[in-house]
């Protein structure tokens, strides 16, 4: 008997009566030029179907011919998560219909797949949780549909299109192997692997893994089961999930709605279900297929890959230093605290500021301003930190002018506000917007004396040795200087004229 029920129960009470088994599927879109069988350019954002040919699109008499390049990246990958890399495997048919499938079945890898039986280690709350890593298998990305009506799904649309242009852009599946014992951590292990497995595979260059793009989907399962039981529940699996923060909302939403199932007596039903951003829940998507259900079988126009050990070994020595290496060593380099590095990989911002260290910012100034105010912006935009329209080098040489005294802080704020808006390299925007620091002594001189004048009572207390009551004379001066002042340097000539008068 199954029964269906959207009631949740609270999350503490689900962990308490059932025990989480996680399982993560992970889609990246490999940056290659071109496709993963034919010669068609892979750049996001074209005009519809208008990067398709004869053979991605399936049409008859066309044959596809494999992109080296995928396959070096996805040996990359396997390489990086520790995975064993075939000597030999080759790519099945997987059959099924789709709208956005134009050949009505899928070329991807079954059994045979390139990279097995690798693990990536992530830290959750202080502690190393070991993910392991059943495949790493390359396959060619479907088409994208459009729903158009106020859904935006295919129930209750008024029409659908179909753009081609993403199908056969090379893919890469990282399937973990099921993920138990995580208890009450369940969705911050989620989200914390497919963190670090983002930053993995930015490290190697082979992906923008952009998800708001869908260049990096998260497909989640979880299924739950009494902390005594035998063997663990049935699994749903949340299709293409696309944010970091909506894998960690799904997973926690199935805990609830799983238990919600099991303690009213039913069963829950394997699906694939679809997750809903604006209310943090899952609605149910279709019946889940078993493997029999696409029927593979090997891939008759393609040959077999056989990559030899001396190219694997030659791809593994020229891999670049791994996030986890790369934590290490800024934090010994960097003096950072544990705090302070989680920090910096909670706001995604190792990279950025890396970079911006290695334009010449000190360390203390580029966490400053890319954590500070770079982040808060990213945050009131609602998109990631290094989505923002500036560059390391651009927030480096903000960070030279406020050291060499050219801008204060606000005006740096100023800065950015216009090289976000595109005006301009940092100079472009101070030379445009007349940002530089005041330093004209006789102006600065002249605004304090009109400072103290208009503020007698506020003189009076500094003069007889309340020096903390010069604030609202600096901020005077400031504000008659328009903010372009150096605060120290007012606040050192406020005091000098005040003793000598």
């Amino acid at each position: 008997m199954t029964a269906q029920t959207d009631t949740l129960v609270s999350y503490d009470e689900a962990i308490a009566a059932y025990a989480p088994v996680l399982g993560l599927e992970t889609h990246v879109e490999l940056g290659t030029r071109t496709k993963m069988f034919c010669g068609c350019p892979t750049t996001f954002g074209g005009e519809p179907n208008s990067q398709v040919c004869p053979v991605c699109l399936g049409l008859p008499g066309s044959l596809p011919v494999v992109n080296e390049a995928a396959i070096r990246y996805a040996v990359m990958i396997g390489l990086a998560l520790n995975c064993d890399i075939a000597s030999w495997c080759r790519f099945a048919r997987k059959n099924y219909f789709y709208p956005d499938m134009p050949k009505d079945y899928q070329i991807s890898q079954y059994d045979e797949p390139l990279c097995t039986d690798g693990y990536l280690d992530v830290e959750v709350d202080g502690e190393t949780v070991r993910v392991e890593i059943e495949r790493v298998h390359l396959e060619e990305d479907t088409g994208k549909s459009q729903h158009v009506g106020t859904s935006g799904r295919i129930h209750g649309a008024d029409y659908s299109l179909v753009d081609y242009n993403r199908a056969g852009i090379p893919l890469v599946e990282i399937v973990t192997k099921p993920i138990p014992g995580t208890g009450a951590a369940a969705p911050t292990v989620a989200r914390a692997y497919v963190t670090e497995l983002r930053a993995v595979i930015r490290s190697l260059g082979v992906s923008d893994v952009r998800m708001e793009e869908g260049s990096l989907r998260c497909d989640v399962n979880v299924s739950l089961a009494p902390h005594d039981a035998a063997e663990w529940g049935r699994r749903t699996e949340t299709k293409n999930v696309n944010s970091l923060r909506s894998v960690e909302r799904a997973v926690r939403h199935e805990i609830q709605r799983q238990a919600g199932v099991l303690s009213a007596g039913g069963r829950v039903v394997q699906e694939t279900r679809h997750f809903q951003e604006t209310t943090a829940t899952t609605t149910s998507g279709r019946s889940k297929e078993e493997a029999e259900d696409y029927r593979y079988f090997p891939e008759p126009d393609l040959v077999p890959i056989a990559p030899e050990s001396e190219w694997v070994e030659a791809i593994r020595a020229e891999l670049a230093e791994l996030p986890a290496a790369k934590r290490t060593r800024i934090m010994r380099e960097w003096s950072l605290t544990d705090l302070e590095l989680r920090d910096l990989v909670n706001a995604d911002a190792v990279d950025v500021v890396e970079r911006t260290v290695a334009a010449g910012a000190t360390p203390a100034d580029a966490r400053k301003w890319w954590l500070n105010e770079l982040s808060r912006r990213a945050t009131e935009q609602g998109i990631e930190l290094t989505a923002l329209p500036v560059t390391p080098e651009q927030v480096a040489r903000v960070s030279a002018l406020v050291t060499e005294g050219s801008l204060t802080d606000k005006l740096a704020r100023e800065v950015f506000d216009g090289v976000l808006a595109g005006e301009g390299d940092p100079d472009q925007v101070v030379a445009a917007r007349g940002l530089t620091v005041v330093t004209d002594e006789g102006a600065l001189v002249g605004a304090a004396d009109e400072a103290i004048a208009a503020n007698p009572d506020v003189a009076a207390k500094v003069r007889e040795g309340k020096v903390a009551a010069v604030g609202p004379l600096v901020g005077a001066v400031m504000k008659a200087m328009r903010g372009q002042a150096d605060a120290k340097r007012v606040r050192e000539l406020l005091l000098e004229r005040l003793a000598a008068s």
